[in-house]
């Protein structure tokens, strides 16, 4: 895998340079290719989303934590973006917070949890049923 990532890598550093790149290249697919360069690997893992809006490239992260340590450091990643894809093809890195994604689809309701029989003795909220018989066992004789 990581050979074929750097073959991608150098592939996507050459056709940035070309100068009719955007007539037949996708830059938005070509973005994507070079935010794991330029992030690195340890740090796009934590990534679930990365897309080219006009030239925005935007960054969907796990949680806020990751976002604010991305919000750091990215000058240095848009300039490492802009040293892979050229100057004029990402100005700027939005980086958001990853929504959990619907399936699609007809949504089905959550099967109704079993209902507990009612307590009748504190003894029955003992899960042990071991226990539940010593205590009660002791209470019988303390009782007595």
């Amino acid at each position: 895998m990581a050979v074929h990532s750097t073959a991608m890598e150098r592939a996507g550093r050459i056709l940035a340079r070309w100068k009719r790149a955007p007539e037949c290249i996708d830059l938005a697919l070509l973005a994507r290719a070079a935010w794991r360069a330029a992030a690195g690997e340890k740090v796009a893992i934590h990534t679930v989303d990365v897309r080219l809006v006009r030239r925005h490239l935007i960054v969907e992260v796990r949680d806020e934590i990751w976002r604010r340590q991305l919000l750091a450091l990215r000058p240095f990643l848009l300039a490492n973006l802009k040293r892979e894809l050229g100057e004029e093809a990402v100005e700027d890195i939005e980086l958001r917070l990853a929504c959990p994604r619907k399936s699609p689809g007809r949504v089905l309701e959550a099967p109704a949890a079993p209902r507990k029989p009612a307590v009748r003795d504190e003894a029955d909220l003992i899960a042990d049923p071991v226990l539940g018989a010593l205590y009660r066992a002791r209470r019988k004789r303390s009782t007595a």
